[in-house]
């Protein structure tokens, strides 16, 4: 999968245009994707990702980085094997495209905010 292009509220991913928040897997796409709390993402919204096992998880923050990653949610990614990138979602679609190929690697992203 690659992320063609993303702006406010907007995604293109393998041609393809998205406006909600979404989880790309390297096979597929959840995109459906919201959060318990709206701007606060904690270990239960990402339960899947977890499940799957990736090396690595790019979390995309928002337009302006308001979705904050809650206190346990940080401890449990520093404690586990999945390394966590965690930017504003425009330059989390840069490190998504530039590393997707090297390490399982999943994306979740807000498109908003």
């Amino acid at each position: 999968m690659v992320i063609d292009s993303y702006s406010f509220g907007n995604i293109v991913i393998n041609g393809k245009r998205y406006t909600s928040d979404i989880i790309i897997y390297p096979h597929r796409l959840d995109s459906h994707w919201w959060r318990l709390q709206g701007h606060l993402l904690q270990l239960e919204d990402l339960q899947a990702v977890i499940d799957f096992s990736p090396e690595l998880l790019i979390v995309g923050t928002g337009d302006s980085g308001l979705m904050k990653i809650a206190p346990e949610t940080e401890r449990f990614f520093r404690e586990s094997p999945i390394e966590l990138v965690v930017q504003r979602t425009a330059d989390a679609c840069q490190t998504y495209n530039r590393l997707h190929g090297d390490k399982k690697t999943v994306a979740a992203l807000h498109l908003t905010c």
